[in-house]
C-alpha cells in the first residue's frame, strides 16, 4: 500500500490528548503517514452521528485511504474490532454499527476482525483500544501489511435501526438525521428521492410547529432569519434558518419528524 493518507474520526472532542495520543502510536510505526483529521465532535458515545459522518465524508479521499473511526461505548468488552473493505476504501472501528452508514451505501468487499495481536501495542489499555489495537493496524496497513494478517474473516457487519422515509401519494415522510455545525437540519430525505416534487411555493415541508414552503438552490435566496429548506451539499433535504442557527432557533433534534406535501 505504501505512503497513503489516514483519517481520524472520534467522540474524543477537538483538541483532546487522546487524539494525539492515537496519532503517536501510528507514527511510532509509520513515520511518514500523512494523517488528517475527519471530526472528532462527534457527540459522546452517540454511534449513529458518528456513523453519519463517516458515511457523508470519507469517499471524498482517494481510493486507498484508511479511515480508523473510534466512537465506543463498549471498549473492553466482547464487541470486536474490525477492518472493513468498502469501495476502494480501508475502514479500521468497532463493530457496532459505526460503519454501518456506509455499508448501507454499499456493500463490503471484505471484513475482518482483528483478532492477531502481533500487529497491536505490546500492552493494551481495556479501556483505549484506539490507541492500543485500532492505531498500529491502521500503522502497519499503511505499510503495505495485507489485511488478512490482521485476523478472522467475518460474513457481515452490525447494523443500527435507521428510520425510513415513507412515500404516500403526495406526502413523503422523514425526519431529521444530523445536524450540521452550522445548526443546519439535515434529514433523511434525499434529492432523488425528492424527484419531480415541485421546488416552488406549492410544496410545504413541515418539522415539529414549523412550516416553510419551496426548496430552494443557495441559503442566499432569503432574507436572514428565515427558515427555508434547501438540498445541501450531501443531497439530502435540509432546513435552515438564513445566517442562524436552525437547530438552536427551532429546538429542533434529531429524529424529529419532517414532511413534505404537495
Amino acid at each position: 500500500m505504501g505512503k497513503c493518507i489516514i483519517t481520524l474520526t472520534s467522540d474524543f472532542g477537538s483538541g483532546s490528548p487522546y487524539v494525539a495520543a492515537m496519532k503517536g502510536s501510528i507514527l511510532s510505526i509509520a513515520p511518514g503517514a500523512t494523517i488528517i483529521d475527519l471530526t472528532h465532535d462527534v457527540p459522546p458515545q452517540d454511534i449513529r452521528r458518528g456513523a453519519i459522518a463517516l458515511a457523508g465524508t470519507a469517499e471524498s479521499f482517494p481510493a486507498g485511504t484508511i479511515h480508523l473511526a473510534v466512537v465506543d461505548p463498549g471498549v473492553g468488552t466482547e464487541r470486536c474490532l474490525v477492518y472493513a473493505l468498502i469501495g476502494g476504501h480501508h475502514y479500521l472501528a468497532p463493530d457496532n454499527g459505526l460503519l454501518d452508514g456506509l455499508a448501507r451505501k454499499r456493500a463490503p468487499d471484505k471484513i475482518i476482525a482483528l483478532t492477531n495481536s502481533e500487529f497491536w501495542q505490546a500492552e493494551i489499555s481495556s479501556t483505549f483500544h484506539g490507541r492500543d489495537i485500532l492505531a498500529p493496524v491502521a500503522a502497519h496497513l499503511s505499510q503495505g501489511v495485507a489485511a488478512e494478517r490482521m485476523g478472522d474473516v467475518l460474513d457481515e457487519l452490525a447494523h443500527l435501526e435507521w428510520s425510513e422515509v415513507r412515500v404516500l401519494g403526495k406526502t413523503i415522510e422523514g425526519t431529521i438525521e444530523s445536524i450540521d455545525s452550522f445548526g443546519n437540519l439535515i434529514t433523511n430525505i434525499s434529492e432523488e428521492l425528492l424527484g419531480d416534487v415541485p421546488r416552488d411555493d406549492t410544496v410545504r415541508i413541515v418539522c415539529d410547529d414549523h412550516e416553510t414552503t419551496g426548496i430552494f438552490t443557495t441559503y442566499g435566496e432569503q432574507p436572514p432569519m428565515t427558515l427555508l429548506a434547501v438540498i445541501g451539499s450531501g443531497g439530502m433535504l435540509e432546513l435552515a434558518i438564513v445566517d442562524e442557527s436552525a437547530a438552536t432557533m427551532l429546538s429542533v433534534k434529531v429524529g424529529t419528524n419532517v414532511t413534505v406535501t404537495w
